[in-house]
Protein backbone atom coordinates (compact mmCIF):
# COMPACT_ATOMS: atom_id res chain seq x y z
CA UNK A 1 0.00 0.00 0.00
CA UNK A 2 1.45 3.55 -0.98
CA UNK A 3 0.72 6.59 0.30
CA UNK A 4 -0.78 7.66 -3.16
CA UNK A 5 -3.32 4.57 -3.91
CA UNK A 6 -5.63 5.85 -5.97
CA UNK A 7 -5.08 9.37 -6.77
CA UNK A 8 -4.30 11.44 -9.72
CA UNK A 9 -1.05 13.85 -9.42
CA UNK A 10 0.71 15.93 -11.87
CA UNK A 11 3.81 17.40 -12.05
CA UNK A 12 4.86 19.95 -14.17
CA UNK A 13 9.16 20.28 -14.96
CA UNK A 14 8.80 16.85 -15.36
CA UNK A 15 11.21 15.27 -17.95
CA UNK A 16 14.35 15.57 -15.65
CA UNK A 17 15.85 17.15 -12.21
CA UNK A 18 13.61 17.28 -9.19
CA UNK A 19 10.45 17.22 -11.06
CA UNK A 20 11.49 13.77 -12.59
CA UNK A 21 12.37 12.44 -9.32
CA UNK A 22 9.09 14.00 -7.54
CA UNK A 23 6.62 12.15 -10.40
CA UNK A 24 8.90 8.36 -9.85
CA UNK A 25 8.05 8.88 -6.15
CA UNK A 26 4.70 9.31 -6.40
CA UNK A 27 3.89 6.48 -8.82
CA UNK A 28 6.02 4.78 -5.97
CA UNK A 29 3.76 5.67 -3.75
CA UNK A 30 0.71 4.18 -5.91
CA UNK A 31 -0.17 7.89 -7.67
CA UNK A 32 -1.56 7.55 -11.30
CA UNK A 33 0.97 10.26 -12.95
CA UNK A 34 0.69 12.61 -15.57
CA UNK A 35 3.87 14.41 -16.55
CA UNK A 36 4.37 18.12 -17.84
CA UNK A 37 7.19 19.85 -19.34
CA UNK A 38 8.45 22.12 -22.13
CA UNK A 39 10.23 19.21 -23.32
CA UNK A 40 7.51 17.08 -24.95
CA UNK A 41 9.47 14.00 -26.06
CA UNK A 42 11.22 14.54 -22.29
CA UNK A 43 7.82 14.41 -20.51
CA UNK A 44 6.45 11.36 -22.39
CA UNK A 45 9.71 9.57 -21.34
CA UNK A 46 9.38 10.00 -17.74
CA UNK A 47 5.70 9.20 -17.57
CA UNK A 48 5.75 6.51 -15.52
CA UNK A 49 3.29 3.25 -16.19
CA UNK A 50 -0.12 3.83 -16.78
CA UNK A 51 0.33 7.48 -17.01
CA UNK A 52 0.54 10.52 -19.17
CA UNK A 53 3.49 12.63 -20.61
CA UNK A 54 2.67 16.08 -22.26
CA UNK A 55 4.37 19.11 -23.41
CA UNK A 56 3.25 22.03 -21.76
CA UNK A 57 4.82 25.84 -21.76
CA UNK A 58 3.37 26.90 -18.08
CA UNK A 59 3.54 30.44 -18.87
CA UNK A 60 1.02 29.64 -21.73
CA UNK A 61 -2.69 30.17 -20.85
CA UNK A 62 -4.06 27.81 -23.35
CA UNK A 63 -1.26 25.29 -22.38
CA UNK A 64 -2.41 24.81 -18.97
CA UNK A 65 -5.83 24.98 -19.87
CA UNK A 66 -5.44 21.76 -22.33
CA UNK A 67 -2.87 20.08 -19.56
CA UNK A 68 -5.41 20.07 -17.08
CA UNK A 69 -8.56 19.21 -19.49
CA UNK A 70 -6.38 16.39 -20.61
CA UNK A 71 -5.53 14.96 -16.78
CA UNK A 72 -9.27 15.24 -15.89
CA UNK A 73 -11.23 13.81 -18.85
CA UNK A 74 -8.34 10.94 -19.07
CA UNK A 75 -8.51 9.84 -15.60
CA UNK A 76 -11.29 11.73 -14.47
CA UNK A 77 -9.96 13.65 -11.44
CA UNK A 78 -6.93 15.57 -10.08
CA UNK A 79 -6.26 15.07 -6.58
CA UNK A 80 -2.53 16.41 -6.25
CA UNK A 81 -0.65 18.92 -8.12
CA UNK A 82 3.48 19.49 -7.99
CA UNK A 83 4.87 22.65 -9.55
CA UNK A 84 8.41 22.55 -10.34
CA UNK A 85 8.84 24.08 -13.94
CA UNK A 86 10.96 26.35 -13.36
CA UNK A 87 13.75 28.42 -15.02
CA UNK A 88 16.93 28.81 -12.91
CA UNK A 89 19.13 31.52 -14.78
CA UNK A 90 22.90 32.77 -13.84
CA UNK A 91 23.15 36.06 -14.67
CA UNK A 92 25.05 38.92 -12.28
CA UNK A 93 23.22 41.74 -11.52
CA UNK A 94 25.03 44.54 -13.67
CA UNK A 95 24.07 42.10 -16.57
CA UNK A 96 20.32 41.71 -15.75
CA UNK A 97 18.13 43.64 -18.16
CA UNK A 98 14.45 43.84 -18.24
CA UNK A 99 13.66 41.18 -21.03
CA UNK A 100 15.88 38.65 -18.85
CA UNK A 101 13.72 39.52 -15.67
CA UNK A 102 10.34 38.85 -17.49
CA UNK A 103 11.27 35.73 -19.06
CA UNK A 104 12.20 33.96 -15.57
CA UNK A 105 8.97 35.71 -14.10
CA UNK A 106 6.88 34.28 -16.74
CA UNK A 107 7.67 30.94 -15.81
CA UNK A 108 8.50 31.24 -12.16
CA UNK A 109 5.70 33.17 -11.40
CA UNK A 110 3.16 33.78 -14.30
CA UNK A 111 3.34 29.51 -14.69
CA UNK A 112 2.68 28.89 -10.96
CA UNK A 113 -0.29 30.96 -11.44
CA UNK A 114 -2.00 29.37 -14.49
CA UNK A 115 -0.90 26.30 -12.66
CA UNK A 116 -2.88 27.14 -9.97
CA UNK A 117 -5.61 29.31 -11.14
CA UNK A 118 -7.00 26.15 -13.39
CA UNK A 119 -5.44 23.43 -11.08
CA UNK A 120 -6.91 23.80 -8.31
CA UNK A 121 -11.08 24.03 -10.00
CA UNK A 122 -11.62 20.16 -10.45
CA UNK A 123 -9.96 19.89 -6.44
CA UNK A 124 -12.58 22.11 -5.86
CA UNK A 125 -14.94 20.63 -7.42
CA UNK A 126 -14.11 17.39 -5.11
CA UNK A 127 -13.64 18.86 -1.90
CA UNK A 128 -10.17 17.20 -2.12
CA UNK A 129 -6.42 18.86 -3.01
CA UNK A 130 -2.57 19.00 -2.29
CA UNK A 131 -0.74 21.90 -4.22
CA UNK A 132 2.98 21.77 -3.90
CA UNK A 133 4.86 24.81 -5.02
CA UNK A 134 8.82 24.18 -5.35
CA UNK A 135 10.71 27.31 -3.66
CA UNK A 136 14.34 27.68 -2.67
CA UNK A 137 16.65 27.97 -0.31
CA UNK A 138 17.62 30.84 -2.22
CA UNK A 139 15.07 32.73 -0.32
CA UNK A 140 16.43 32.65 2.82
CA UNK A 141 20.01 33.10 1.87
CA UNK A 142 19.44 35.56 -0.81
CA UNK A 143 21.84 33.77 -3.45
CA UNK A 144 24.25 36.44 -5.64
CA UNK A 145 24.23 36.08 -9.50
CA UNK A 146 20.19 34.88 -9.68
CA UNK A 147 18.75 38.26 -8.52
CA UNK A 148 15.16 37.76 -10.36
CA UNK A 149 15.12 33.92 -9.90
CA UNK A 150 15.34 35.03 -5.81
CA UNK A 151 12.80 37.61 -6.30
CA UNK A 152 10.72 34.72 -8.28
CA UNK A 153 10.55 31.96 -5.63
CA UNK A 154 9.90 35.04 -3.31
CA UNK A 155 6.67 35.53 -4.95
CA UNK A 156 6.28 31.31 -4.53
CA UNK A 157 6.67 31.54 -0.99
CA UNK A 158 4.10 34.45 -0.55
CA UNK A 159 1.78 33.43 -2.85
CA UNK A 160 1.75 29.55 -1.10
CA UNK A 161 0.82 31.33 2.19
CA UNK A 162 -2.10 33.04 0.23
CA UNK A 163 -3.55 30.61 -1.65
CA UNK A 164 -3.64 28.36 1.64
CA UNK A 165 -5.91 31.09 3.14
CA UNK A 166 -7.70 30.97 -0.11
CA UNK A 167 -8.86 27.98 -0.65
CA UNK A 168 -8.22 26.16 2.60
CA UNK A 169 -11.96 25.73 3.06
CA UNK A 170 -12.38 23.55 -0.08
CA UNK A 171 -9.77 20.57 1.57
CA UNK A 172 -7.29 21.83 -0.31
CA UNK A 173 -3.49 22.43 1.29
CA UNK A 174 -1.09 24.45 -0.40
CA UNK A 175 2.65 24.00 0.85
CA UNK A 176 6.05 25.04 -0.50
CA UNK A 177 9.12 22.85 -0.38
CA UNK A 178 12.74 24.40 -0.79
CA UNK A 179 15.63 22.35 -2.08
CA UNK A 180 19.21 23.40 -1.56
CA UNK A 181 21.66 23.34 -4.53
CA UNK A 182 20.97 19.86 -6.30
CA UNK A 183 23.09 17.73 -8.66
CA UNK A 184 20.32 17.95 -11.67
CA UNK A 185 20.81 17.96 -15.32
CA UNK A 186 20.36 21.78 -15.14
CA UNK A 187 22.47 22.83 -12.00
CA UNK A 188 25.35 20.99 -13.68
CA UNK A 189 24.89 22.22 -17.04
CA UNK A 190 25.75 25.98 -15.87
CA UNK A 191 27.87 27.90 -13.58
CA UNK A 192 26.12 26.72 -10.20
CA UNK A 193 28.19 23.91 -10.30
CA UNK A 194 30.53 25.24 -9.16
CA UNK A 195 29.39 26.18 -5.56
CA UNK A 196 28.99 22.37 -4.33
CA UNK A 197 32.21 22.41 -2.67
CA UNK A 198 31.15 25.72 -0.42
CA UNK A 199 27.65 24.46 -0.41
CA UNK A 200 28.45 21.57 1.54
CA UNK A 201 30.66 23.52 4.21
CA UNK A 202 27.89 25.03 5.12
CA UNK A 203 24.84 21.67 5.30
CA UNK A 204 24.73 19.38 8.21
CA UNK A 205 24.87 16.61 6.13
CA UNK A 206 28.11 16.66 4.37
CA UNK A 207 27.47 15.67 0.74
CA UNK A 208 25.63 16.42 -2.28
CA UNK A 209 22.22 17.06 -2.77
CA UNK A 210 20.36 14.43 -5.59
CA UNK A 211 16.74 14.94 -6.38
CA UNK A 212 15.74 11.91 -4.57
CA UNK A 213 16.24 14.00 -1.74
CA UNK A 214 14.24 16.07 -2.56
CA UNK A 215 11.03 13.87 -3.70
CA UNK A 216 10.16 12.28 0.25
CA UNK A 217 9.44 15.72 1.20
CA UNK A 218 7.02 16.79 -1.90
CA UNK A 219 5.51 13.21 -1.62
CA UNK A 220 4.44 13.81 2.23
CA UNK A 221 2.50 17.03 1.17
CA UNK A 222 1.19 15.73 -1.83
CA UNK A 223 -0.32 12.84 0.40
CA UNK A 224 -3.33 12.21 2.48
CA UNK A 225 -1.07 12.18 5.55
CA UNK A 226 0.00 15.89 5.15
CA UNK A 227 -3.93 17.14 5.68
CA UNK A 228 -3.32 19.34 9.01
CA UNK A 229 -0.07 20.72 7.02
CA UNK A 230 -0.73 23.88 4.94
CA UNK A 231 0.90 27.22 4.08
CA UNK A 232 4.50 26.01 4.88
CA UNK A 233 7.90 26.04 3.32
CA UNK A 234 9.29 22.91 3.95
CA UNK A 235 13.26 23.35 3.69
CA UNK A 236 14.75 20.65 2.24
CA UNK A 237 18.49 21.25 2.19
CA UNK A 238 21.04 19.45 4.67
CA UNK A 239 20.28 21.47 7.00
CA UNK A 240 21.94 24.61 5.41
CA UNK A 241 19.74 27.14 6.10
CA UNK A 242 18.90 25.91 10.02
CA UNK A 243 19.49 28.92 11.60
Amino acid sequence: MGKMDGRVALVTGAAQGIGKAVADKLAAEGATVVTADLNGPGAEAAAPEGGLGMQVDVSSEDDVKRMISDTTSHFGRLDAMVNCAAIVPFVPWDDLDFPEWKRIMSVNLDGLFLCCHYGHKPMREAGYGRIVNICSNVVLAGTPNVAHYVASKGGVLGFTRALAREIGKHGITVNAVAPGLTETEGVMAGPHKEAFEFVQMLQCLPRRGVAADIAPSVAFLASEESGWVTGQLLVADAGMSHN
